[in-house]
């Protein structure tokens, strides 16, 4: 099974860069990245070629125009770019743990995609980690992240929970095995058989939709959210919008009441029946 890592990204060199560490220090090594990048300017191509060059990573760079808030576009682009036949697909501000790639494999399952976990830092927090940091893993320690002045929080777990620990809370936790696109994985066969992700989605919702359109498809998410994690980067968010999230809450609700499982406005642009 060729395993690929799809990271979207947009001008945003620091945080790539950190991620870009996590990856090169993941326990599996078998694996490749496709930067899936939303119209990036000449500076993060100068950074992606200087980690091609340091041979650590086998890195794919799909680019396309800046048009603003593309996100689903250059996916479904990176997407059918790749010959992977399994895909991680996260957001160039999360750092992954070193054992994200080799968990998310042992996971696979046909019929399921997996529905990891994210654990939001501070701003200062996220400015503190170092390549070292996360090559001896302390960034991922929660005792090194509160000496580092992260703020207490009841999320804790995600981080601490190991072994059969992690099994119980997979089971026991309240939370919905839906598709974020912090760290979620499935088949490239089953997200092209709802039609890749809707063109039509900006920020706010965007992955749960393809998510709720594979749960229509008849393919389930798979809880792991203690099984692995990755860091998410604290960030402005200005492409975020109450017109773009009411349109996308619009789409979103139309999935669930005809449960759809195909859109019009995905990879392939010819319309065709609704299954």
């Amino acid at each position: 099974m060729k395993f690929g890592v799809i990271i979207t990204t947009y001008n945003s060199l620091a945080w790539l860069e950190k991620v870009l560490w996590g990856y090169e220090n993941q326990t599996d090594k078998d694996f490749t990245v496709i930067i899936a990048d939303d119209g990036s300017g000449s500076e993060t191509k100068v950074l992606i070629d200087s980690f091609k060059q340091r041979a650590k990573l086998n890195i794919v760079h799909v680019w396309h125009e800046d048009n603003g808030f593309q996100k689903t576009i250059i996916l479904n682009k990176a997407i059918t770019q790749t010959a992977c036949d399994y895909l991680l697909f996260t957001d160039g501000d999360c750092i992954p743990r070193g054992d994200t790639v080799a968990v998310h494999k042992q996971q696979s399952q046909k019929g399921y995609f997996c529905s990891a976990a994210y654990f939001k830092l501070s701003m200062d927090v996220s400015h503190k980690i170092s390549e070292s940091d996360i090559k001896s893993g302390n960034a991922f320690n929660y005792n090194w992240l509160q000496e580092n002045d992260l703020p207490k929080t009841n999320k804790a777990l995600k981080l601490t929970a190991k072994g059969m620990l992690q099994k119980l809370l997979n089971t026991l936790t309240p939370a919905k095995a839906t598709w974020n696109g912090a760290n979620s994985s499935a088949f490239k066969e089953d997200i092209i058989s709802v039609n890749g992700f809707d063109e039509r989605m900006q920020y706010g919702g965007l992955d749960r939709e393809l998510g709720e359109r594979m749960n229509n498809k008849g393919i389930k998410g798979k809880q792991i959210r203690y099984s692995t994690i990755c860091l998410h980067l604290d960030h402005k968010r200005s492409y975020e919008s109450p017109d773009i999230w009411a349109k996308n809450k619009a789409i979103r609700s139309m999935v669930k009441s005809k449960k759809l499982a195909w859109t019009d406005y995905g990879i392939e642009k010819t319309k065709r029946k609704k299954v």
